[in-house]
C-alpha cells in the first residue's frame, strides 16, 4: 500500500512496499505522486519477467557499467565482476539460473578463498541478481538468497602491543622524509584517531583544524561524511610531518604496499594496519559516551563497535562506576 508525506520543499513524496522492497519518489503535486504509486504497483504486481536469452555474464557487464560505476569503491566491484563472468557460471542463461548453480559456485570457490570472501562476493552477487530481478525483468526469483553462506569467522579482536610499537619504530626509523617512516607514523597516527588508512592518506590540510583538533572527512567508507576529534599526540603527529599536502604525501597503494613490508622486516606479520582502529577506539571510549565515540569513529552500527573494536578492561570499568558514584554522592 503507498502512502504519501509532504516533505519541506513543497513536492510530495510517494513510498510503496512490494515483496519486502521499498521505493520512494518525489513529486511537485500529490495527483503526480499517486499516479506514480498506482503505475509501479500495477507494474510490480502484473509485469511478467523477460525470458531472456542473455547470458550470466552479460548480465554482470550491465551490471558493472550501469550500476557498479556509480558506487564508491567500484574498482574492487568491477574485478569481482569480471571475475564472476570467467567462471563457468557466466555461461549460463541468466533466466536459467538457479540456487544450485549459486551453490556450485560457492563450493568450488571456497576451496581458493577464505569464508569471509566467499560472503563478500555472494553479497555482490545477490545485488546483482536482484537488479536483475526488479529492475531488468530477468528474473522471477533471486536464486543466491535460497542458497547458504558461509559462516564468517570471529571478528579479529588483536590488540597492539608496546612490544610490536618499539619493533615497528626501529624498523621504519624516524627520518619522515622517508615513506617507510610515514607509513608508520600513519599507522601511529590512525593509533589515535581511529581513522582508516585510506581516510588518512586522503586528507588536506583544509580539512584539518589544529586549533580545535578536528579533521573533517568529506567522503567515508560508508558514504557519509564525518569529523574526528584529534588527541593531543595525533596533533603532534600530524605537525612532524615534513610540509607537503596531503600531509602524508603518499598513495593508499604504496601505504598498504609499504606496511607489509616493514611488518615483515620487524617480524609482526600478524598485525594488520587496521588493527590501529582498535587501539584507537578503546582509547576514544574512556573520553566519550559510546554514542560520540561512534560519530567520531563512523559506526553505524553500534553492535560491530562494541563487540569487535572496542576492548574494554572489566576492573578499569568497574572503578569508573566507583569514581562516578562517589562523585554523584558529593553533588548530593
Amino acid at each position: 500500500m503507498a502512502t504519501f508525506k509532504k516533505l519541506t520543499t513543497g513536492n510530495w513524496q510517494a513510498q510503496i512496499a512490494k515483496n519486502g522492497k521499498r521505493a520512494a519518489k518525489s513529486f511537485p503535486t500529490k495527483k503526480a505522486a499517486q499516479d506514480w504509486a498506482t503505475r509501479e504497483e500495477y507494474i510490480s504486481s502484473n509485469a511478467e519477467p523477460v525470458l531472456s536469452t542473455l547470458l550470466v555474464k552479460d548480465v554482470f557487464k550491465r551490471y558493472g557499467e550501469e550500476v557498479s560505476v556509480l558506487r564508491k569503491g567500484n574498482k574492487t566491484e568491477q574485478v569481482r565482476l569480471k571475475r564472476f563472468s570467467l567462471d563457468k557460471i557466466g555461461d549460463i542463461v541468466i533466466s536459467k539460473i538457479s540456487p544450485e548453480h549459486i551453490a556450485d559456485w560457492r563450493n568450488r570457490r571456497l576451496k581458493t578463498v577464505a569464508n569471509a570472501t566467499v560472503a563478500r562476493e555472494m553479497n555482490l552477487l545477490s545485488s546483482v541478481m536482484n537488479v536483475a530481478r526488479l529492475e531488468w525483468r530477468y528474473l522471477k526469483t533471486n536464486p543466491v538468497t535460497d542458497v547458504r553462506s558461509p559462516k564468517k569467522p570471529p571478528g579479529r579482536t588483536q590488540m597492539v602491543t608496546e612490544r610490536q610499537l618499539e619493533v615497528l619504530t626501529i624498523s621504519a626509523g624516524l627520518d619522515l622524509t622517508n615513506t617507510t617512516a610515514r607509513a608508520f607514523h600513519a599507522f601511529k597516527f590512525a593509533m589515535e584517531t581511529a581513522m582508516r588508512a585510506g581516510e588518512i592518506v586522503g586528507m588536506f590540510w583544509k580539512d584539518i583544524d589544529l586549533e580545535k583538533r578536528v579533521i573533517h572527512l568529506p567522503k567515508t567508507k560508508n558514504g557519509h561524511p564525518r569529523n574526528v576529534p584529534m588527541t593531543l599526540e595525533a596533533v603532534k603527529l600530524v605537525q612532524m610531518l615534513p610540509h607537503a599536502d596531503p600531509p602524508f604525501n603518499i598513495s593508499s597503494a604504496s601505504l598498504d604496499a609499504l606496511w607489509r613490508k616493514l611488518r615483515k622486516r620487524a617480524g609482526v606479520e600478524d598485525l594488520h594496519f587496521h588493527d590501529s582502529r582498535r587501539n584507537a577506539t578503546t582509547k576514544l571510549s574512556k573520553l566519550m559516551d559510546v554514542l560520540d565515540l561512534a560519530k567520531a569513529t563512523g559506526h553505524r552500527d553500534l553492535a560491530m563497535l562494541l563487540n569487535v573494536y572496542y576492548s574494554s578492561d572489566t576492573a578499569e570499568v568497574a572503578k569508573e562506576m566507583e569514581r562516578k558514584a562517589n562523585v554523584a554522592k558529593q553533588l548530593d
